[in-house]
């Protein structure tokens, strides 16, 4: 028995860990209980068998390519950053990526992960056409839009619990260099962020870093980052097509004490980081892929910066019609609490591919939050806020929500069971979070 946490670092679990190299191993491996684990990079309980967790990044192994048409086979524990690394030099990248590349492939299905560019080109599973799955009876199926589609659209941000990734078959686009065309915006508040990134919908990236320590006239004030692929002849003299992504040189060593997140810390890592980002507004500029997409990966461990206890993320999403009121009631309660998140994000989002895909047409706001105090009652608070708009909270960052918050926010829910009981009548596929909202 081996202790197991996601990457909140809370909770933390005790469960049998198994890693398989075969994937006859895999089958033998899944027992009652049993989950499959990626990189470990969902933030609570989605990744930790309710008994036993099958860790899969020992398959990592890419099948085969096709350049005519940027279709790609491969093995479920590949990571996004290898992906990045070896396939982005040859001109071909993911059409969609997460905030971080440190994510497995089967991770990124089993939680339809969205990034920069939802509102326009959709999330993860858009991109998958096909998937090899164990079930929960033992049985392996190839699942497809076309073949086995109940399968397909319920493993499509289906956090793992219709059986095991094997394999997937993805489309990659095909790109002319690495390296990201970047425009700043400079919000004042949230009325400015919300109309510059409703004004921005035709930009293929877009993204807002909300100052979440800004109170009164302030509420909400925003850098808005926008972005396209950039082309060769924009680069900057010397610079290769494609940039080299470095391994976290810095890291976080030990666990921070508790105090060095707090209301004054923010409030002027916030000031400052907001005017030196108002400077570059109304520019633009050439950066590589990594420091765009990943800022945060750039920090090996950076989650020991809210200490041992670790922290909690609480990402909604909520429908547009009033939008507005709801952020803005959610950012004033956040700011008067006074320990904020310094890293708050808020994008728009289209609607979501899989059953129980996170995105819908609407506003994500990002926000973490160190753990301690009465955290938990506040973001109940949250939560409510959020059902009551039509809103719900995203299962890969969510340790905590009720059964009650869960359902309300996902209506397509029995649905996902009945396809789920089909597939594993037994019931051997179980998570601590399916534990907590499912069964």
């Amino acid at each position: 028995m081996t202790l197991v946490s996601g990457w909140g670092r809370f909770p933390v679990v005790d469960s049998e860990v198994l890693r398989p190299r075969s994937f006859a191993a895999v089958g033998e491996a899944v027992s009652a209980g049993s989950i499959a684990r990626g990189n470990g990079r969902a933030y609570g309980d989605a990744a930790i068998g309710a008994l036993r967790t099958v860790t899969m990044t020992g398959f990592d192994r890419v099948r085969s390519f096709d350049p005519a048409s940027g279709r790609i086979r491969l093995e479920a524990g590949v990571l996004l950053s290898d992906l990045i690394d070896t396939f982005g030099p040859r001109g071909f990248l993911p059409f969609v990526v997460p905030g971080t590349r440190f994510v497995s492939i089967g991770g990124a299905i089993a939680a339809d992960v969205h990034g920069k560019n939802h509102h326009c080109e959709g999330g993860f599973g858009r991109y998958v056409d096909s998937i090899l799955l164990r079930t929960g009876q033992g049985e392996t199926i190839e699942a497809s839009r076309e073949q086995n589609s109940d399968a397909f659209f319920a493993t499509i941000g289906g956090m793992g619990l219709t059986g095991i990734i094997l394999e997937a078959t993805l489309r990659l686009r095909q790109v002319e260099t690495g390296w990201i065309r970047e425009r700043v915006i400079s919000a004042s508040d949230l009325d400015a962020a919300m109309r510059a990134l409703e004004m921005s919908d035709s930009a293929t990236y877009s993204v807002a870093w909300i100052d979440c320590a800004a109170r009164g006239r302030d509420l909400g004030r925003s850098l808005i980052y926008l972005g396209e692929q950039a082309a060769r002849d924009e680069l900057p003299a010397g610079a290769a097509a494609f940039p080299v992504g470095k391994d976290p040189g810095l890291g976080v060593p030990v666990d921070l004490p508790s105090m060095t997140l707090n209301r004054f810390s923010i409030r002027a890592f916030n000031e400052l980081y907001y005017r030196m980002g108002a400077r570059r507004a109304g520019g633009g500029r050439v950066v590589s892929l990594y420091p765009y997409f990943f800022p945060l990966d750039s920090l090996k461990d950076w989650n020991r910066i809210y200490g041992k206890r670790g922290f909690l993320q609480h990402q909604c999403v909520v429908p547009e019609t009033g939008a507005r009121d709801v952020l803005g009631d959610l950012l004033d309660r956040v700011a008067r609490r006074g320990d904020a998140s310094f890293l708050a994000v808020l994008k728009r989002l289209g609607q979501g591919d899989g059953i129980l895909s996170f995105p819908l047409p609407g506003y994500t706001l990002a926000l973490d939050f160190p753990l301690r105090g009465d955290i938990l009652n506040f973001l109940d608070e949250i939560d409510r806020l959020v059902v009551a708009a039509g809103g719900r909270l995203y299962l890969a960052k969510d340790a905590r929500q009720s059964r009650a918050t869960f359902a309300a926010g996902y209506p397509a829910l029995s649905r996902f069971n009945a396809i789920r009981k089909s597939l594993d009548p037994a019931g051997n596929i179980r998570s601590k979070l399916s534990q907590r909202l499912f069964d």
